[in-house]
């Protein structure tokens, strides 16, 4: 039986517009009707996620900055914590200096729920590799800075996560390669292409949700998880019922249990009343 649900948001819930379709949200209330626990699961900060998401009552908890902290919705209390070592960040200073200064890559980092970005990339984010359909989302949600590798310093101690943003090709693939094999006590993983998302050592979307099962005293078996990202992937592979919109990356879904229909066709809402609350499925893979 699931107790417990945990939705990634960007092209999994939300649309192609970053939009919460009305299907999907009468699918949430359902679940939250049915008992379940629902449970946001981003690599977005606490203070960029959506007042669609968060504001549908019964939506209790989030998992952010990619399982870096954990929260408590209704007061925004931080249940679990972790913030990046000194040395790991200076590391990755060190790695990227050369790319961020020819404008090859970009930075942005989170610090107690805020996003801030470097202000290059935030005036125009297409130019690192972005999706022109996110221009409007990486303006409305990340704090513009100047000298980000100077903000990055002073406040080196207290970062949740870090992001290199760099478009898709052979220097993104060189960084990644560098970073993986140079800089310790880290997480790594990507959301989307123009994206290296980088955390303490023991984040992740599935330590997160690993850690509120036992919070609210449920079996990770009876957790269900919906993602499309290659940072979803060991989520989906840790609870109970995985479940990859069709639009997921390769690694998403060869993780998942099922496989539903896209984010622009209410999978998520499929995998609720399907799956999850009623019929027999059938997308099993």
């Amino acid at each position: 039986m699931i107790k417990a649900i945990a939705l990634d948001l960007d092209r999994t819930t939300l649309n192609a517009e970053g939009g919460l379709s009305d299907g999907n949200r009468e699918a949430i209330e359902y679940a939250v009707s049915k008992g379940m626990h629902v449970i946001v699961a981003s690599g977005r900060a606490l203070y960029s996620l959506p007042d669609q998401i968060t504001g549908i009552q019964g939506v209790e908890y989030a998992v952010t900055s990619n399982g870096a902290s954990v929260y408590r919705l209704s007061d925004s209390v931080r249940l679990r914590h972790y913030k990046m070592t000194k040395q790991s960040v200076l590391k990755i200073l060190e790695v990227t200096g050369t790319e961020s200064q020819s404008r090859e890559a970009a930075y942005e980092v989170f610090v107690d729920g805020e996003a801030y970005a470097q202000a290059g990339y935030v005036a125009d984010p297409v130019h690192f590799g972005a999706s022109p359909k996110a221009v409007s989302y990486i303006r409305g949600s990340r704090k513009p800075v100047e000298d980000i590798q100077k903000f990055i310093l002073e406040h080196i101690e207290e970062l949740d996560s870090m992001d290199v943003v760099c478009r898709e090709g052979p220097v993104k693939d060189l960084i990644w390669e560098r970073i993986q094999r140079e800089v310790p006590d880290i997480y790594m993983t990507s959301s989307v292409r123009q994206l290296i998302e980088i955390s303490y050592k023991d984040s992740g979307k599935h330590m997160g949700i690993k850690f509120l099962a036992d919070y609210l005293g449920i079996l990770p078996k009876e957790l269900a998880a919906f993602g499309d990202g290659d940072n979803d992937a060991e989520m989906l592979r840790e609870a109970g019922i995985g479940i990859a919109v069709a639009n997921a990356s390769p690694k998403c879904l060869q993780a998942a249990d099922y496989i539903v229909p896209g984010n622009d066709e209410d999978g998520v809402a499929y995998g609720i009343y399907t799956i999850l609350c009623a019929a027999r499925p059938t997308a099993r893979i």
